[in-house]
C-alpha cells in the first residue's frame, strides 16, 4: 500500500514537472533574430586564430536592407 502511495507522488511529480515546463515554454517569447531591415551596413569580424601567430581575420560590411543584400549574394554569371 506504502509502495503505490510513492509511486502515484513520484508520478504527481513527474506530470506537475512536465506541465510547467510547457506552460512556460508557451508563455516565454522566442527572441528575435537578425536585424530591423534599414539603411546602412552592418560589420561582422570574423577571425581565426591557429595559435603561435597565424591566424586569419576579416571585417565583412553586410547591408541592412534585404533586396541589396540578395543582390551581394545572388552569384555573378
Amino acid at each position: 500500500m506504502q509502495t503505490a502511495m510513492v509511486i502515484a507522488g513520484i508520478l504527481a511529480a513527474v506530470i506537475l514537472v512536465a506541465l510547467l515546463a510547457r506552460s512556460r515554454a508557451k508563455s516565454d517569447p522566442k527572441p528575435e533574430r537578425g536585424i530591423e531591415p534599414g539603411q546602412g551596413e552592418q560589420l561582422v569580424n570574423a577571425s581565426y586564430d591557429s595559435g603561435g601567430g597565424g591566424g586569419h581575420g576579416i571585417v565583412v560590411r553586410v547591408p541592412k536592407d534585404p533586396q541589396e543584400y540578395a543582390k551581394i549574394m545572388t552569384p555573378k554569371k
